[in-house]
């Protein structure tokens, strides 16, 4: 899963409240918060040179950049904890497994530096041993150490999609990281959805269903839903300008973007850094309305209203369209808006006493053609107790897997387990599922996404400020666009251009 964040909305602050007690603007002065990393007293009356709209990890970095540099920030989010897209989910004896985004890799060094400078650890992704690949009813097992897909026989399309997904790494070079809607074929790639270059690609239905697999377990969509140019916009920002991305760092884990945990669960480096800000984040205070007025803006919440300079909103496109704002957006701003929807995304585990599958040999990964879940991770936690398997439902599965009563949507993914891992995973002590589609802060995961046309014709909207209104957000960021990391990156940047305005 994209190691996404996002947050949400909210209305009043004390002047004490708002600065948050730290002297000279610093973090480290923060008065204690509850345990969900946020303050529940009212916001009303607050003035602020900054307010931020959203406790995930892109808002509580860019609050974190303007407490530093001595500038009164609050911070409102909607959710009765901060973190947005990623949360922690406890499973007894201090373990815990997280139900959204959850893993880093290489290159990704924003998020990794300030985790570690708040003191959480991380560990490598358990990928030891043989994947399973299951496809028409076929199972076999391929070590992760060959090259990418070498291992999938021939008559599984392998080399073919192998074929495809060097020409989208070809491809996406040309794509510009802060507008890609400028790159030399823009209007081409935008002007067709991956589905499209996937069939002109791919020949066999196995070559068609290894790269439909790859590029749905990125959006936690279809191919059919998402633009050609935003793939390969998405492709070029898993890296940084001295190490491009490729498809492969998306995908894999060793060297990639699994590749790495966070001891504590990801959740740890919201709770912390929301902590050291203290009482500037204000917990319960959905945003509802703000308000630009000659000189500042006011930013109304369920726990009253902000007044502040200059206001950055967090929120993914789909969310932040559904403030309302005086004076109206832009037209090109809000028709954006309605044009970036979330990925549909289930994430489900099963808790066993131990991880029986590496007595296999197995690695816990594995890829299938049956739904619903149909990629799988290892989620145990380091020392391997209790022991995890994770399955992703994600795009039409997910849609459909949604209307479903809760037993047969736990029933359906456990089948899909014992086919890949054997009977001992019919049977576990217990079942987690987090359905974000379902959460009304953040309507879908793991990221948003284009369909044809959008970033060609609205592209320019995405970042650019209305007036005392700065947006930012993972769907903002140029580089790990739709990850943690991204997140972090585009907290920052949004602050810097605040901190940069009078």
């Amino acid at each position: 899963m994209a190691g996404g964040e996002d947050s949400s909305v909210g209305q009043g602050v004390t002047r004490r409240r708002l600065i948050g007690g730290a002297a000279a603007g610093g973090v480290a002065a923060a008065l204690p918060v509850s345990a969900s990393g946020g303050s529940r007293t009212r916001a009303g009356g607050r003035r602020a040179d900054v307010v931020v709209v959203g406790a995930g990890l892109s808002g509580l970095a860019a609050a974190e950049s303007v407490a530093r540099a001595g500038r009164s920030v609050v911070v409102l989010e909607a959710r009765p904890r901060v973190g947005g897209r990623i949360l922690n989910e406890p499973i007894g004896g201090g373990e815990v497994i997280e139900v959204g985004g959850q893993w880093i890799g290489p290159t990704q060094d924003a998020v990794h530096e300030w985790a570690r400078e708040l003191g959480v650890e991380t560990f490598p992704t358990y990928n030891e041993g043989s994947y399973v690949y299951h496809r028409n009813g076929r199972r076999l097992t391929y070590r992760p150490d060959t090259p990418l897909l070498g291992a999938i026989p021939p008559d599984e399309g392998a080399a073919e999609a192998g074929v495809a997904l060097a020409r989208l790494n070809d491809m996406s070079t040309e794509v510009p990281l802060d507008a890609p809607w400028r790159a030399p074929n823009a209007a081409q790639y935008d002007g067709q959805t991956a589905e499209t270059f996937v069939r002109e690609n791919t020949a066999s239905p196995g070559g068609r269903f290894l790269v439909d697999l790859g590029i749905g377990a990125l959006y936690a969509a279809e191919p059919r839903d998402v633009s050609l140019l935003h793939l390969l916009f998405y492709i070029r920002a898993a890296g940084n300008e001295a190490n491009p991305g490729n498809f492969e760092r998306l995908i894999n884990t060793a060297g990639a973007a699994q590749e790495t945990r966070f001891v504590g669960g990801s959740q740890e480096i919201a709770l912390r850094a929301a902590r050291r800000l203290g009482r500037r984040v204000v917990l319960d205070a959905p945003v509802r309305h703000i308000v630009q007025e000659r000189g500042h803006v006011m930013v109304h919440s369920d726990r009253g209203t902000v007044r502040a300079r200059r206001a950055i909103v967090t929120l993914p496109p789909a969310l932040a369209g559904r403030i309302r704002y005086s004076p109206v957006m832009p037209a090109r701003r809000d028709q954006f808006t309605q044009r970036m929807p979330q990925g549909s995304a289930i994430k489900c585990q099963a808790i066993y006493d131990r991880p029986f599958w590496r007595d296999e040999g197995l690695a816990g990964q594995a890829v299938s053609d049956r739904g619903p879940a149909r990629i799988t991770f290892d989620n145990s936690p380091p020392d391997g107790g209790p022991g995890v398997l994770l399955g992703f439902v994600e795009g039409q599965f997910a849609r459909a897997l949604s209307r479903r009563p809760a037993a047969e949507r736990r029933a359906a993914v456990l089948e899909n387990f014992v086919e890949l891992f054997g009977e001992r995973a019919r049977h576990p002590l217990r079942y987690v599922e987090r359905d974000w589609s379902q959460e009304i802060w953040t309507r879908g995961c793991f990221v948003g996404f284009t369909a044809p046309g959008v970033l060609l014709d609205y592209g320019e909207a995405l970042r650019r400020p209305v007036g005392r209104i700065h947006w930012a957000g993972s769907e903002t960021a140029t580089i790990w666009n739709g990850y943690m990391d991204g997140a972090v990156r585009s907290g920052r940047r949004a602050a810097a251009e605040v901190l940069a305005e009078r």
